[in-house]
C-alpha cells in the first residue's frame, strides 16, 4: 500500500514525465498488481530470474571464463528486461514488473527457484540488475517482505540504495525490522564488492490517531507498561548502524507516521489519487511528506527545516545557473543564513561556516558592505569562527562591525552594543581579560541605563561578565554575580529554563572550582532532573551535564568519584541527601548567602580544566542579543 501511493506520488513530478518503476518482489504473497487496473498479465520477477538461471547455466558450460562483472552483464543483456515490464498508468510514466505468471505451475516453480545458488553462481547478478534498472527510470520501488528468507535478503542487503522498513507498532514486527536493518547495514559495511551507501528509513504504519496516549506510548516509551518505543529504537540503531554520536528523530517522526483511516482500511485503494485534499489529517499529506526525506535523499536524522532550506537552497542555486534574475541571489542568502543559524544551533560548526561565508559573499557583492543584512552573515560567521578557535579572524570581522555599527547607529544602539559585546568574547578567548572586561563593563553599564537591571538581555550581559570573571581567576565575584542572575532569572522565566539552567551549570562550576562540592552537586543534579524531563537522556544538553557530573546513566543524586577533575578520592561520594538548592521564594530579591557553604578543602578541583567547559553564556551571547532584532533574515 505504501509502495503503490509512492509510486504514484513520484510519476507525477515533473509534469508527470518521471519514470517509475515497482517491483513486487513479495514472491509468497504477490499483491502489488491488484493496485492497478490495467495491471497486464505477463511474466514477471520469477521468470526473469529463471531466464537468468538458464542464461548462466549455459555460460558456465562454454569455454570464457568472465569476471563476475562481465558474465552478470551479458546474462542481463540476453534475458533484457522490457518483456516483463508492463505499464499502469496512462496519465504518467508508471510501470510495474509483477511476481510472476500466476498459472498453475508458480508456487512450483517459486520452490524450485534457490535464489542462494543464483548468487553463489554469479554474485554480481542483482547488483548489476538494478544498476541497469536504474539507467532506464528514476525511480525503481522494490515491494520485499521481511524476515530471513533469501529473496529478502536480496532486497534489503544486494538492491537498494535506500531501505524504507515498514513497521506497525507491536514488539515482534519491531523486532523484525531492527534486526533486518542490521543484517543489511553490516553486510553493506563487511563485503567489499558491497561497501555501497545505504539510507534507512523507519516508516510507522496503522497509527491509531484517535488514541494520543497510546500513540505517544509506543513512540516514545512507557517503562511502565515495558514499552521501549520505536523512535529511541530507530535512533539507537541508525547510532550504531553509522557510527554517529548523536540522532534525533523528532522532526522525522512528527511527519511520518502513516495513520489508520476506516476508508482505506479495506481492499486495494489508492489514497492519494482518492484524497486529493491533501490536508494536515490525510494520507497523502504524510506520503508526501515522507517523500521530502526519500525523494532527494535526506537523512531521517535531519529536521524538516533544515531539508525545506536546503531544497529552497538547490532551487535557487539552479534558477541562478540557468541565467535566473540576479534578484534571486538575496532570497538565496537569507536561506543560506538561516541555514547556518540552524547548523550553529546543533553545534554543525564546519557546515555552519559555509553557509554564513556563502551568504557573506552574496550580500556583499548585491547590497554592500553597510547594510544591515550584510552586517548580520558577518556577526554569524565571526561566531561561528570563535568557536572554532580562529580568533584572529574573528577579532577582524568583530571590530569591522563595530566600526560601521557606531559610524551608522551610534554607539549605545543595541545592535553596537552587541557587536561590542560579541568582540569582549572573542578577546576574553584571546587571553585579553582586561580589554575584554572592560567592554563588557561598558555594555553592561548602557543596558542598566536603557533597559534596567532585570531585562533579559541585562541578565545575559551579566551573565557573560560573570563567565569573564571565571576565566580571569575572580571566583568569588563571578559566584556573586552568578547567583544573582540565578535569583532574577529563575523569578522572571521559571525554574527549568534553558537560560535558568544554563545559570545553574554556571554557578555550579564556579562551586566547584571554589572546591564546594555539595552546592555544586546539587545544582548539577537538579538541571540534570529538568533536562531528563523536558530534553530526555540523549539530548546533547542532558549528555554534556551528565559528563560535567560524571555518570554515564542517569541516577538522582549519583555522583562518579573516579570522574571528579585531578582524581581525588572523596570519602562521601556516592548517595548523598539532597542540600537546599538556592531559595525558592520568588519574592525575596537578594540570593546572596541563600546557598549553604561547605568547608573548604575536601577535594582538590582542576579550574583550569573547568573553564574549558564553561564557555555556555559567551557563546549564547550572539543570539541572546541577536533576540532584540527582528526575525533573521
Amino acid at each position: 500500500m505504501a509502495l503503490s501511493n509512492l509510486a504514484v506520488l513520484l510519476a507525477r513530478q515533473q509534469n508527470a514525465t518521471t519514470p517509475v518503476l515497482m517491483i513486487d518482489w513479495d514472491m509468497e504473497a504477490p499483491g502489488l498488481h491488484h493496485y492497478f487496473e490495467h495491471s497486464e498479465e505477463r511474466p514477471g520477477v520469477l521468470e526473469l530470474f529463471e531466464a537468468c538461471r538458464e542464461q548462466l547455466h549455459r555460460r558456465r558450460k562454454g569455454a570464457d571464463v568472465l569476471d563476475d562483472e562481465e558474465l552478470a552483464q551479458e546474462v542481463l543483456a540476453a534475458v533484457g528486461w522490457e518483456q516483463y515490464v508492463s505499464r499502469v498508468d496512462q496519465s504518467s510514466q508508471l510501470y510495474l514488473m509483477r511476481a510472476g505468471r500466476f498459472d498453475d505451475s508458480y508456487a512450483e516453480r517459486l520452490a524450485a527457484m534457490h535464489w542462494d545458488e543464483l548468487f553463489d553462481n554469479c554474485p554480481a547478478l542483482f547488483r548489476c540488475f538494478a544498476d541497469n534498472l536504474a539507467r532506464h527510470f528514476r525511480y525503481v520501488l522494490v515491494d520485499s517482505r521481511t524476515g530471513r528468507t533469501d529473496s529478502a535478503g536480496i532486497c534489503t542487503t544486494l538492491l537498494p540504495r535506500k531501505l524504507v522498513v515498514v513497521f506497525t507498532p507491536n514488539r515482534q514486527s519491531l523486532e523484525g525490522v531492527q534486526a533486518l536493518v542490521a543484517r543489511a547495514t553490516a553486510y553493506r559495511r563487511s563485503h567489499e564488492d558491497e561497501q555501497r551507501p545505504l539510507l534507512v528509513y523507519p516508516l510507522p504504519s496503522r497509527i491509531e490517531m484517535g488514541d494520543s496516549t497510546q500513540r505517544a506510548q509506543w513512540r516514545r516509551g512507557d517503562p511502565q507498561h515495558n514499552i521501549v518505543g520505536y523512535q529511541p529504537i530507530f535512533e539507537q540503531l541508525m547510532r550504531d548502524c553509522y557510527g554517529m554520536q548523536q540522532v534525533s528523530l523528532d522532526s522525522y517522526f512528527d511527519e511520518v507516521q502513516l495513520q489508520q483511516t476506516r476508508t482505506f482500511a479495506y481492499g486495494e485503494q489508492l489514497a492519494v489519487r482518492m484524497d486529493q485534499g491533501g490536508d494536515r489529517f490525510s494520507l497523502t499529506r504524510t506520503f508526501e511528506a515522507f517523500l521530502d526525506w526519500l525523494g532527494p535523499g535526506y537523512c531521517p536524522w535531519q529536521s524538516s527545516r533544515e531539508i525545506h532550506l536546503l531544497s529552497a537552497i538547490d532551487e535557487a542555486r539552479h534558477a541562478l545557473g540557468e541565467g535566473g534574475a540576479r534578484a534571486l541571489s538575496q532570497p538565496l542568502a537569507r536561506d543560506l543564513n538561516l541555514l547556518g543559524e540552524l547548523y550553529r544551533r546543533e553545534g554543525k560548526l564546519r557546515q555552519a561556516l559555509d553557509c554564513f561565508q556563502e551568504s557573506l559573499t552574496l550580500r556583499q557583492r548585491g547590497m554592500g558592505e553597510d547594510h544591515v543584512d550584510t552586517l548580520i552573515s558577518k556577526s554569524n560567521l565571526a561566531g561561528v569562527l570563535r568557536r572554532q578557535g580562529r580568533l584572529d579572524e574573528a577579532q577582524f570581522l568583530e571590530e569591522c562591525i563595530v566600526e560601521t555599527r557606531e559610524r551608522l547607529l551610534g554607539a549605545e544602539h543595541l545592535d553596537t552594543l552587541a557587536a561590542r559585546a560579541n568582540l569582549a568574547a572573542t578577546l576574553a578567548e584571546q587571553g585579553q581579560g582586561a580589554e575584554a572586561l572592560a567592554i563588557q563593563d561598558a555594555v553592561l553599564d548602557a543596558y542598566l541605563r536603557m533597559l534596567g537591571s532585570e531585562h533579559l538581555l541585562t541578565l545575559s550581559c551579566k551573565a557573560a561578565r560573570a563567565d569573564l570573571l571565571f576565566q580571569r581567576g575572580d571566583l568569588e565575584q563571578a559566584r556573586r554575580e552568578q547567583e544573582q542572575v540565578l535569583a532574577k532569572r529563575k523569578r522572571l522565566l521559571g525554574a527549568e529554563h534553558p537560560d535558568t539552567l544554563r545559570s545553574k551549570t554556571a554557578l555550579a562550576c564556579t562551586l566547584v572550582a571554589l572546591n564546594e562540592q555539595e552546592g555544586a552537586r546539587v545544582l548539577f543534579d537538579k538541571v540534570l532532573a529538568a533536562q531528563l524531563r523536558r530534553l530526555g537522556p540523549d539530548h546533547p544538553d542532558t549528555r554534556k551535564t551528565m559528563e560535567l557530573l560524571g555518570v554515564e546513566q542517569p541516577r538522582p543524586y549519583e555522583w562518579r568519584r573516579d570522574a571528579r577533575p585531578g582524581g581525588a578520592p572523596d570519602a562521601e561520594a556516592g548517595e548523598f541527601a539532597p542540600v537546599r538548592e538556592l531559595h525558592q521564594d520568588a519574592a525575596m530579591a537578594d540570593y546572596d548567602n541563600a546557598l549553604p557553604r561547605p568547608p573548604l578543602g575536601r577535594v582538590a578541583m582542576d579550574a583550569a580544566g573547568l573553564r574549558a567547559r564553561r564557555g555556555d553564556e559567551l557563546l549564547a551571547l550572539d543570539e541572546q542579543l541577536g533576540g532584540v532584532r527582528p526575525a533573521s533574515r
